[in-house]
């Protein structure tokens, strides 16, 4: 029935972070045309919190060693934030040349895409 999920960041230089993506991250993409790349995620995993309001819908990347993840992309310039950690695992982030930022985290719960913790 679904075969697929489609993220949408938001971006005030979405050419500055679709270059990112591309050459930093090395995400594979498809130009869908006029130069908007559509980007190959990760495999993902979505789980529901309580909130009293719904929405906005949030974006983590998973690893499996933040610090050798973070190393890796200090070495490309990119700005990363210290580890912090918390119930679920080790969380940081990093910026976006757009001038956003994206979580990362090691988690420390189990994962239904490899099944193990």
């Amino acid at each position: 029935m679904i075969n697929g999920a489609h993220v949408i960041i938001y971006s005030k230089d979405p050419q500055a972070d679709r270059a990112f993506f591309r050459d930093v991250l090395k995400f594979a993409s498809v130009d869908a045309g006029h130069g908007w790349l559509i980007f190959a995620m990760p495999p993902l995993e979505a789980a529901f919190h309580d909130s009293d309001n719904n929405g906005p819908h949030e974006l983590y990347f998973m690893c499996d060693d933040i610090a050798a993840t973070l190393k890796e992309l200090r070495s490309k310039h990119v700005k990363v934030s210290e580890v912090t950690q918390e119930r679920w695992g080790k969380l940081a982030f990093f910026a976006l040349p757009g001038g956003g930022k994206l979580s990362i985290y090691e988690p420390a719960h189990a994962s239904p895409l490899t099944g193990k913790r």
